[in-house]
Formats: C-alpha cells, sequence, structure tokens
C-alpha cells in the first residue's frame, strides 16, 4: 500500500470562461469539483495506474463531507482521514479558454485543535506501518506545527518507509533537515529554500540541506534530479499546451510509484515527467490523459550529468 498525507484537503473547483478580464463580470461556461489538495490528487492518479493507495489527513464540516462523498467514487482510493472540527477548504481555479492560462485561489484551511493534530499522529503511526512509501503534500493548515512534516518523516523513518515531501516554505525547509528520501520542490520553492534561481546549483544546494534526493520541477521543459547516483535531467519531446493544475503532482504519483518499488532512477523520472504533461491535457488535477501518457513513455528523454553529487 502507498500511502498519501494531505494535512490541508480541499474542493477544488475549477470555472471555465471565454476570457478572462479584470474588474467584469463572466458566463461560467464548465464548472468541475473534485476532492483535492496535494496528495488527494497524487492519490488519485497513483490509483488510476493500479495502484493500491490510502489517503488520509484532516477532512471537516459540510466541504470536508462533500469531498469525502467524491472520493467514494474515486475508483481505488481508500479513504482514510482523520475528522476535524473546522471546515475543509475550498480552492478555485479559473481557466482562460482563449489563452489556456488559470488563475488560482486558495482558501487557508480549518483550525486544527491540538487534540486533532495528536490524533493524527497516532492514525499517522497505524497507517505508515504498512506502507511501502509516503507521500507528505501540500501546505499545512492554521493550528499545525510548523514542524509537522519533520516529525511525520521521522515517524516514517521509524518504521522504516521512505517518504517523499512536497511542500514550501519553513515547512520545507524544517522537512529537508529530517532527511527525507525524495524532495520534490518547484523552482520557486527551491529559490526560496537555498536563495538561489540557478536550477542546478541550487538542486545540489537543497540535498545538501538533508534530502537523500532532490527532484525539481522546471515547468514544461521536466525534472532536475540530484540523487546519490548522480545528477538527472528528464524532459518531454515538446511542451505541451493545456491546464496545467496538478501537473506536479502528477509527477509526485510517478516519483512515488518508483520509491515504492524501487525503480532505477531513469525510470522514474521517465513516468514523472510522462505523467506531469498528460495530466496537461486532462480536465482537472488528479488526472491524466491515458493516450498522452502511454506515448510520452516512449519518448521522455533522460539525460545523465554529472557523477555523484556527494
Amino acid at each position: 500500500m502507498i500511502l498519501t498525507v494531505t494535512l490541508n484537503t480541499a474542493l477544488d473547483v475549477t470555472y471555465h470562461v471565454p476570457r478572462l478580464r479584470p474588474h467584469a463580470s463572466h458566463r461560467v461556461s464548465d464548472i468541475t469539483e473534485r476532492p483535492g489538495g496535494k496528495g488527494v490528487n497524487v492519490a488519485r492518479v497513483l490509483a488510476a495506474l493500479g495502484h493500491e493507495v490510502t489517503a488520509t489527513g484532516f477532512a471537516g464540516g459540510p466541504v470536508g463531507e462533500v469531498l469525502r462523498t467524491a472520493l467514494a467514487h474515486s475508483p481505488g482510493v481508500r479513504d482514510a482521514f482523520v475528522p476535524c472540527a473546522g471546515t475543509t477548504r475550498r480552492t478555485l481555479a479559473v481557466v482562460d479558454e482563449t489563452t489556456g492560462d488559470t488563475t488560482q485561489f486558495n482558501e487557508a484551511g480549518p483550525d486544527i485543535a491540538p487534540a486533532e493534530w495528536a490524533a493524527f499522529l497516532t492514525r499517522f503511526e497505524e497507517l505508515a506501518a504498512g506502507a511501502r512509501a509516503v507521500a507528505l503534500c501540500g501546505s499545512l493548515p492554521p493550528g499545525v506545527p510548523v514542524g509537522a512534516y519533520a516529525t511525520l518523516i521521522r515517524a516514517a523513518r521509524a518504521a522504516g518507509v521512505p517518504v517523499l515531501l512536497d511542500t514550501s516554505g519553513e515547512p520545507l525547509r524544517r522537512g529537508v533537515a529530517a532527511r527525507p528520501d525524495i524532495v520534490k520542490p518547484n523552482a520557486s520553492e527551491l529559490a526560496q529554500l537555498t536563495g538561489s534561481r540557478e536550477p542546478l546549483p541550487a538542486t545540489l544546494a537543497a540535498r545538501r540541506r538533508g534530502a537523500h534526493a532532490v527532484v525539481t520541477s522546471l515547468g514544461p521543459a521536466g525534472l532536475l534530479a540530484a540523487t546519490p547516483q548522480g545528477v538527472w535531467q528528464a524532459a518531454p519531446p515538446a511542451p505541451l499546451a493545456g491546464n496545467p493544475t496538478g501537473a506536479g503532482d502528477s509527477a509526485v504519483a510517478g516519483l512515488l510509484a518508483g520509491l515504492a518499488h524501487d525503480e532505477d532512477w531513469p525510470t522514474r523520472l521517465t513516468h514523472a515527467v510522462a505523467l506531469s504533461a498528460a495530466t496537461v491535457k486532462a480536465p482537472a488535477a488528479g488526472e491524466f490523459d491515458a493516450g498522452t501518457y502511454e506515448l510520452l513513455r516512449q519518448t521522455v528523454t533522460v539525460t545523465a550529468g554529472q557523477p555523484g553529487c556527494r
């Protein structure tokens, strides 16, 4: 079983409009609602690939009920969410159909009480004991300690379970120091962590902070990985037009599956880039276009860079 953790789950709402204009009224041409939050998206992609996956985190209030009901209709994802008194947040993505650009609005999330956090820690330890790999994904809701991911990484490592971390800011900084197996930042998150905007030096610097491997998202250009086996860059044959929301989560799904099954790095990166690009062609986060994925698995290029970084 693969375990995904989304402490700040969300109900993802996507609006499509002919053209997004500031200070104007808009007629929405299409609406979709999906269970969301980064780890939930990862879980749905993994389930679509045929993996046994459990999703946990917090869910509460009327929005949390809608999310869990929707998740029950996502084949292959086991619901192990811990209830909270506050209401699960919503995110709103507005897609401009003329340009393909997406504008995102993210609520903060519910306040988590100390007793709720303690209950989650107990639940996490139970679930991690039966997991092949764990992903810790996304922002922290108010009330959760800023070092929460570092605590969860140490708990997973004590259980002998490999961990992937995908977050930002101070939770990322503290989490990296707890030595996760993989950290997956984007360029902006990496710059905030290391102070460098040069992808390779920043990726290597992030790895020196404690992570066993760092895989940096380069957007349409693919992924850059600094690993114990060396540096790799993986790229699709060409950028794809579409909605990039959730593309990073699909990359995490590919990396996590590779971690769970101990695949070599070129194979992990090929699947991660193919899934990420195929998500751009899907209507919503947590989904991917199967035909595009199968095609890209054969055409993604993985190039070895300098040998061993440490």
